[in-house]
């Protein structure tokens, strides 16, 4: 038995730091994740590191629970473990993505979870080095590229809808004019009306270059007094 037969000596302790450096890498992590109130954290990516450096430990260190006869018959295949631990991640992380109107949230919790995985998978066969430089750059991925990004040209979308009464609807011209002149171009434009309400709604995809022309619109909307209701939801993770 692995535990806790400490006839195991240097092997035992070699496990231990495998599982220790595990959840250490597997926790900084998790912080980041934590900090920016994301639903898979601190715990989340701590438990999968660990998780997928204690499978490793049964493919490696075998000559500790195979019979000397089964281990001259045959030889486990670690590699396998590892795609194994691989797919297996894949419905954890699929778990944390989830659709909100035109967003899709989680894909960047997702993608951390893939990799702590990853680098319990190194630490488990006692990769230290490269797991703990791909603990930096895995940090340095969450945190400096979020900064980056957030500072790159990029076009920002919201799904939006407006509502009229019937007997005071902007023409799709007018509103279009509207929109453009506070910075958003107009994209999938539909129409509905209502049988029991004398109410007209334009829905459609709005994009600006320029993500404070998002508030900038809701303002100039309630300013309106022919607008009896409406909404702007921003798209993004």
């Amino acid at each position: 038995m692995i535990w806790p037969d400490w006839s195991m000596g240097g092997d035992f302790l070699r496990i231990a730091l495998h599982l220790v450096g595990a959840l250490a890498a597997g926790g900084v992590i998790g912080l980041e994740r934590s900090f920016h109130g994301r639903p898979a954290g601190f715990r989340t990516h701590a438990l999968v590191a660990l998780a997928s450096s204690v499978l490793m430990a049964v493919p490696m260190f075998q000559e500790q629970w195979l019979p000397t006869e089964a281990q001259e018959s045959f030889r486990t295949d670690p590699t396998r473990m590892a795609q194994g631990i691989m797919t297996g991640i894949g419905f954890l992380g699929a778990g944390v993505i989830f659709k909100d109107g035109l967003s899709v949230r989680g894909l960047t919790t997702a993608a951390s979870i893939w990799i702590t995985a990853a680098i319990g998978i190194l630490i488990g066969i006692g990769f230290y080095g490269p797991a703990a430089f791909a603990t930096m750059l895995t940090l340095l991925t969450l945190s400096l590229f979020r900064w980056i990004e957030d500072r790159l040209p990029s076009h920002y979308y919201a799904h939006h809808f407006v509502r009229f009464q019937r007997d005071q609807v902007l023409s799709e011209a007018e509103l279009r004019a509207f929109l453009k002149g506070h910075g958003f171009a107009v994209a999938q434009m539909s129409y509905r009306a209502y049988d029991d309400e004398p109410n007209f709604e334009y829905r459609m995809v709005l994009r600006t270059s320029r993500q404070q022309n998002i508030p900038k619109l809701a303002a100039a909307l309630r300013e309106r007094t022919d607008v009896r209701a409406f909404r702007i939801s921003p798209t993004g993770d």
